[in-house]
């Protein structure tokens, strides 16, 4: 039976300066293996409701406001709009939980329009949540410089790009060093943003709570005369178009249920508390701006956003009030940095299930040795700096590229739910009600996609969707070049079927009995060869090093090395399962190789990144067998083009490099690809 090797943790005194420096700057590497290690990264529902929900509690900053302001001259028009919002948000709220309940893994809007749609459908999804995701962070991070360089002299503002580059860039440190450690770092932000405006809006309602009466009044009148002035229709479109207006107070609300997979245990119950706590906050927030609109009168002042008017009012011009306005404004401004957590936490975890299906390169579902998906975390902070340095952290082009693609994933992602609900009705007892909610949130979120591409096309919104087309052109080109791949490497799998009948244990027992079992020979050569599963690449190079090297190895070594990525990063079960999976494929060599007469041993490895596996693995198999060699097989593609440079590790290179510092051996066997 293979034996399982443990990994060494790093020694300190042979650290090099950069990892030295590594160690100071993102964190010592964790280790996947530790007992408790997945309970203490998880999230509990107070922290995912910071780290998932800060997008959607920072959308109050503007969403309110623009729909305010797509009411003009109709202010009184709001509390419709607002009524509108707290019922899509428990709408959006309500249909996710139940994608959550029947993706418990995770995933979202890809995983479910994927599964219930096609994978194509999902593919379209996934890339239109990735620009927003995108976009969130760009965003996020432009309007809180914004919102700093306010509260500054009109001389500082050349340095506002400079000033938001380094604030993306920090981001991007501390998102590398962890999830649950990015959220404890922020957590003091969003708890005081959630503090100090829940305390202005009480001090509104108290303040002037005769007048709550007046309001509903106000609203009727307003309705009326608003009918008399443009119609019935015409008041139906403007209350469209401002609850479309205020669509960016929607967007976040999906980030649960692509991110369940950090969440504690149990992660449904978890999800659904976390939603529950963000769509209470955040109706309350927008439906509180809304009615204290109305209740002090405010209007739209040069250089100062809505709220700050309203607080301005609120708090008064005494020095408490000022200095608790300028807490409030301050914690606005950092509360967007907060935001960028959303894109950073989800984004990731987006490209890592999409680069499982093939639509990325594989090496996107690798973690660092922090346990983090870093290759994803680097790819939405560079695409968020281009864009930020792009558009000079114009607040005001972003927010017009923002809210399409989201609404997008909301569509497909409802679409794919009801056609569910709609095929399990013979077995659901509840399908009716699981399908009305889904229903409406497809209607809901239908109208207000068509809405914000109507408005935004021509003022910039063609450009998202151009982004959005080609994304989707690139990722379909590596899905394309996989599935090539796997067709060629069909004709190396042919191998496989006759000799999985050469690695039953019955047989290899049978052919013991004839022959006996072979003994290691300590002065025979050893060859070790490396695989990544029981398959035709593995096979290849183990019966071309007994072409090549006919009667030189007497015994042989089987390594396999199982990438802990954030497949396989989901629990207990998932990495027993993994360990599992390795010990069968080795002892299937093992078995066959014995079978053929030869000795046989098995180890395997589970680590983050296959190169440390094995090279951390080499010494002990070298301990036990001096005269080793390594082999490695690697594939020769029939065109040598970018793509299989891009796509393909190339791991092997990568380990004979470091074995040749070491003074290790190791041949490499060339596996060619025929068309």
């Amino acid at each position: 039976m293979a034996k399982h090797l443990i990994q060494p943790t790093e020694n300190g005194e042979n650290q090099t300066l950069l990892n030295k420096v590594k160690d100071i700057v993102i964190g010592k590497a964790k280790d996947p293996t530790e007992s408790g290690i997945f309970h203490r990264l998880a999230l509990i529902a107070f922290f995912a409701w910071i780290g998932l929900g800060s997008d959607a509690i920072s959308s109050s900053c503007y969403g309110p406001e623009e729909a305010f302001r797509a009411l003009s001259g109709h202010s009184y028009l709001s509390i419709l709009v607002g009524l509108a919002a707290v019922i899509t948000i428990f709408v959006i709220s309500s249909s996710y939980n139940q994608i959550v309940e029947l993706f418990p893994s995770g995933g979202g809007g890809y995983l479910v329009a994927s599964k219930l749609l096609s994978p194509t459908v999902g593919m379209i999804s996934g890339c239109a949540l990735l620009i927003d995701y995108v976009l969130t962070i760009t965003l996020s991070v432009a309007a809180g410089t914004d919102a700093i360089f306010s509260l500054l002299p009109v001389s500082f503002y050349s340095y506002k790009v400079a000033v938001a580059v380094a604030v993306l860039i920090v981001l991007i440190i501390i998102n590398l060093r962890g999830i649950k450690e990015s959220v404890m770092v922020l957590m003091p932000i969003f708890v005081v943003f959630v503090i100090t405006h829940i305390t202005g809006l009480l001090m509104a309602f108290f303040s002037h709570s005769s007048q709550l009466g007046s309001i509903a009044i106000n609203t009727a009148s307003d309705i009326r005369s608003s009918v008399g002035q443009i119609g019935a229709i015409g008041v139906l479109a403007l209350l469209i178009r401002a609850y479309s207006m205020g669509a960016g107070t929607y967007t976040g609300i999906e980030a649960v249920s692509n991110g369940v997979g950090i969440l504690r245990e149990p992660k449904v119950k978890t999800a659904r508390k976390v939603m529950l706590y963000m769509s209470i906050s955040l109706s309350v927030l927008v439906l509180g701006f809304m009615t204290a609109y109305l209740l002090y009168g405010v209007s739209f002042e040069p250089a100062k956003t809505l709220n700050a008017v309203l607080f301005g009012k609120i708090f008064g011009n005494s020095g408490f009030g000022t200095a608790l306005l300028m807490i409030l404004l301050v914690s606005e401004a950092a509360i967007l940095f907060v935001a960028s957590q959303t894109g950073f936490i989800d984004g990731p975890r987006v490209i890592a299930n999409m680069a499982a299906d093939k639509w990325f390169p594989s090496r996107f579902t690798s973690l660092s040795d922090r346990l983090v998906t870093q290759n994803g975390v680097l790819m939405m902070g560079l695409a968020s700096l281009i864009l930020l340095v792009f558009t000079r952290g114009s607040v005001v082009f972003l927010v017009v590229l923002y809210s399409i693609n989201v609404f997008i994933t909301f569509v497909l992602s409802q679409l794919g739910m009801v056609k569910h609900w709609w095929e399990c009705r013979k077995t659901e007892k509840k399908w009716r009600r699981k399908l009305a909610i889904n229903a409406v949130g497809f209607v809901l979120a239908s109208i207000i996609l068509v809405s914000v591409v109507v408005f935004k096309f021509y003022e910039g919104g063609w450009l998202t969707i151009f982004i959005t087309g080609a994304l989707i052109a690139v990722v379909s080109s590596v899905k394309r070049h996989y599935n090539k791949t796997k067709n060629l490497l069909r004709r190396l799998d042919e191998l496989v079927v006759p000799i999985i009948a050469e690695t039953t244990k019955e047989v290899l027992e049978k052919k013991i009995k004839e022959r006996g079992e072979t003994q290691y020979d300590p002065e025979g050569k050893t060859a070790v060869v490396l695989v990544n599963g029981f398959n035709g690449l593995g096979l290849h190079t183990l019966l071309n090093v007994f072409r090549m090297w006919k009667g030189v190895f007497k015994n042989f070594v089987i390594l396999e090395v199982g990438v802990i990525d954030s497949g396989s990063f989901k629990g207990v079960g998932e990495m027993d399962n993994l360990k599992a999976k390795l010990t069968e494929d080795v002892d299937r060599y093992v078995n066959y190789l014995k079978s053929q007469g030869y000795f046989a041993d098995g180890f395997t490895v589970t680590d983050v990144d296959v190169v440390d596996g094995i090279t951390n693995a080499a010494p002990e198999i070298l301990g036990k067998y001096p005269n080793a060699i390594f082999f490695g097989g690697q594939l020769v593609f029939p065109e040598e083009i970018f793509l299989s440079r891009w796509l393909h590790n190339y791991t092997v290179f990568a380990v004979q490099r470091k074995f040749y510092y070491q003074g290790i051996p190791m041949v490499l066997i060339p596996v060619r690809l025929q068309i």
